[in-house]
């Protein structure tokens, strides 16, 4: 199976015109996006809670959390984004259903997500 990866900007929700892009992995097992706590710091972004989480290999770590806005393809939503490690960029599936898409997994392309209103 491949490998997806997506460039995407992430902008600070208080002041937009902070804004950096980045290549993210796409991960449609993560729930929230992880950029390196360093680069959130650079725009601004804070965190507005901590949680934990579980890693691939069954070990908890403590994270922190804040928003941050994500454009691409010229639409802009926020999401949540987990404060990561250095070199760790994953754009999670609640960042990709903000966006409006998911990912097919047998193709491992992006595809637009029907918007349904209940």
């Amino acid at each position: 199976m491949g490998i997806t990866y997506l460039k995407v900007k992430v902008a600070n929700p208080e002041h937009p015109q902070k804004k950096e892009i980045c290549k993210f992995l796409v991960d449609s097992w993560a729930v929230y996006s992880v950029i390196p706590a360093p680069i959130l710091k650079r725009l601004g972004i804070k965190a507005t809670s901590s949680e934990e989480f579980i890693l691939a290999n069954g070990e908890i770590v403590k994270k922190d959390v804040g928003n941050a806005y994500f454009e691409y393809n010229r639409k802009m939503r926020a999401a949540p984004v987990i404060f990561g490690d250095v070199g760790v960029f994953l754009l999670g599936a609640t960042t990709l259903e903000a966006l409006g898409m998911i990912l097919d997994p047998l193709r491992r392309e992006l595809k637009t997500l029907p918007l349904t209103l209940m």
